[in-house]
């Protein structure tokens, strides 16, 4: 039967149990371990609780390798303490944390999308600490409704009637479907049924709003007559929706927002309009392709428009809707909005990012998502110029980092189409076996980083795009922790 080596002055020397079936009396009692110096301070730091656990955790993951018959298993008290902290510091270790976004697509839904504006950090901080007039009006002195932190700006952005706010886009689209047409028919070009990440799609998200889905037109083509033709006594509103991951190219045709607007009120029926990115602001203005703002749209006579918040917008995750008073009133009063609703953290950066928009002149040096879409490239250049060799200095003749040019994107539906010139760091591996192999083991170098390095492998390289990596604390902190990168 296999045994287990102790080490000389502990556990051979103290006064031991049979603490397993199998009879290993190697295996240190539970009590003995935890009162060795180093877990007893940390079950003061960390609490009993959580050390007793892994304790116990690692103690059975020993006992399994004894009964699964690996002898010559070495370890002592020392060994085993040292263990259990390293299981307890990973327990303990948040999941959710800051990364370094190298990947060369600014809204990046899996790394949070919009990176948030100093003024919404503070205000988020702010209203974390305690109470906070969420539902009070101070003025009246009675309950309030929380869409009053952020409806008045709303609505002085986007010429609206009135506005609210849910937890993101989807669930604006639900809550409108199911407000508008719950138990009745809604046309939609078959050319905007989109899927987007996280398998949302349009179909599903109609069905689960209570409304049937009429599919019009095809996919390249779609016209104001197919609309014409489906509207009937059992239609809830006409909707149109924003493509915003891709693009239909070559002979095509949809119906304008006029044209459908029209039709809708000839019928007496609202028109909606799903249109995803949530643009404030003409894009043009600061050198990017236009993306129709929800301004525009409403003026083109959409009732009601969805927009993200955490977009081109540059805020938090949130799902806006803008429009007729009448409507958002009703939509209100539908019980899902409960469901729905965002807190109060989310809506103090909502509210701080509008007002940033009040003066336009400072907006791009306030608001990281169009700081960053709009960053020169020879300021990245140089950036990589003073990076590089320093970062060549730490992976030594191992990797040979080289300096190119690349394309990115905005990510997230917003201007599928459009890429962003920028300037990568990409390191080769030199003399590896199985490229592949030693580009995947670099990259997992970078992300076991304290603050963890996010780039792409492609072209037998891995690209750092540094488009989203700042000067000043950023670039710092970056280069700081390369002493801790272990190859």
């Amino acid at each position: 039967m296999p045994t287990l080596k102790s080490d000389p002055g502990s556990i051979a020397d103290q006064n031991r149990q049979p603490s397993d079936k199998l009879g290993h009396g190697g295996i240190p009692s539970l009590d003995r371990l935890l009162r060795t110096p180093g877990l007893e301070q940390l079950q003061i730091r960390a609490g009993r609780q959580l050390v007793l656990e892994e304790a116990r955790a690692e103690l059975a993951q020993l006992r399994q390798r004894l009964s699964a018959g690996k002898s010559g298993i070495a370890v002592g008290l020392d060994d085993l303490a040292a263990r259990i902290e390293a299981r307890v510091g990973a327990a303990l270790q948040m999941s959710l944390r800051p990364v370094f976004n190298l990947t060369g697509t600014i809204l990046h839904t899996n790394l949070g999308r919009a990176p948030l504006a100093e003024e919404a950090i503070e205000a988020m901080a702010k209203v974390a600490r305690g109470a906070a007039n969420v539902e009070f009006d101070l003025d009246r002195g009675k309950r309030g409704d929380r869409d009053d932190h952020v409806e008045d700006w709303l609505c002085r952005l986007t010429g609206a009637e009135a506005a609210t706010v849910v937890n993101n886009n989807a669930a604006a689209v639900l809550l409108l479907l199911n407000t508008l047409a719950n138990r009745k028919e809604v046309p939609v070009s078959r050319g905007e049924l989109i899927e987007i990440g996280g398998a949302f799609r349009i179909p599903e998200i109609m069905r689960r709003a209570g409304c049937r889905l009429v599919e019009v037109g095809t996919t390249n083509r779609t016209h104001l007559r197919d609309f014409t033709e489906a509207v009937s006594s059992r239609t809830g509103c006409l909707m149109k929706v924003h493509t915003s991951n891709y693009v239909v190219q070559g002979f095509t045709a949809e119906v304008s927002d006029e044209d459908l607007a029209a039709l809708a009120h000839e019928h007496g029926l609202p028109y909606m309009v799903d249109l995803g990115a949530g643009a404030l602001i003409d894009m043009a203005a600061l050198g990017l392709p236009h993306e129709t703002t929800v301004s525009e749209t409403l003026a083109k006579g959409a009732d009601l428009v969805s927009f993200s918040g955490d977009k081109l917008l540059g805020g938090p995750q949130a799902g806006l809707i803008a429009g007729r008073a009448d409507l958002i009133a009703k939509i209100k009063k539908n019980p899902m909005k409960r469901a729905l609703r965002v807190d109060k953290v989310t809506m103090a950066a909502l509210a701080a990012t509008l007002r940033l928009y009040a003066q336009p002149e400072s907006l791009r040096a306030k608001l990281p998502t169009l700081r960053l879409l709009t960053r020169p490239v020879a300021e990245i250049q140089a950036m990589a110029e003073r990076i590089a060799p320093a970062l060549q200095n730490v992976l030594g003749d191992g990797v040979r980092v080289e300096i190119t040019p690349c394309t990115g994107q905005i990510g997230s539906g917003s201007l599928p189409v459009e890429s962003l010139h920028s300037v990568a760091l990409a390191l080769h591996p030199q003399n590896a076996k199985g490229s592949g192999g030693a580009l995947k083991r670099l990259a997992a170098a970078f992300r076991a980083l304290p603050r963890p390095v996010l780039g792409r492998i492609t072209d037998d390289a891995l690209h750092f795009d540094l488009r989203c990596l700042e000067e000043g604390g950023d670039e710092a902190a970056w280069l700081a922790q390369m002493a801790d990168l272990r190859l």
